[in-house]
């Protein structure tokens, strides 16, 4: 397999997409935050410290979407059409889920990556202060469709 993002000296690059197609593309990443369920019925009742911790997360993940060619280097500044995200409590976590759509000339799985890796981490930030165990898990793409390469779904 041939790495894109390698020049012909080995050095990185940003892929040129000038000649590829504008073409609908949609993301969906996912994540979750393990924690006590405690610390999960403070966020079901707006019990911590800082406040509405997935009000936060949500917004906290439309603008990394957003902001992405900004943290990851060879990423495109992408033109996004919709980002969204929704929020499921566990018993001993949130499950984090993104959504990200765009008319473009490549794709949005990293930006929907990020979205649900930011909203994990502000989720953790929001909660601290009543647990600093919280663990981080499973921040993966679902599926992706659109584009040269076609659909994926992520097998379970």
């Amino acid at each position: 397999m041939e790495f894109t993002h390698i020049n012909h000296q080995g050095r990185a690059r940003m892929v040129d997409v000038t000649k590829k197609d504008i073409a609908f593309r949609e993301a969906e990443a996912e994540g979750r935050v393990r924690m006590a369920r405690e610390t999960v019925e403070l966020i079901r009742t707006g019990g911590t410290p800082k406040g509405d911790v997935l009000a936060v997360a949500q917004v906290a993940g439309i603008l990394a979407a957003k902001r992405t060619h900004e943290l990851i280097p060879m990423c495109h500044p992408l033109r996004l059409t919709a980002v969204d995200l929704s929020f499921t409590l566990e018993e001993e976590a949130v499950h984090i889920r993104s959504k990200v759509k765009c008319k473009g000339e490549t794709g949005v799985e990293m930006e929907a990556l990020t979205a649900a890796s930011a909203a994990a981490l502000t989720i953790y930030d929001m909660c601290k202060a009543v647990q600093r165990d919280m663990e981080i898990t499973g921040i993966r793409l679902c599926r992706k469709s659109g584009g040269k390469t076609g659909s994926y779904v992520k097998e379970w």
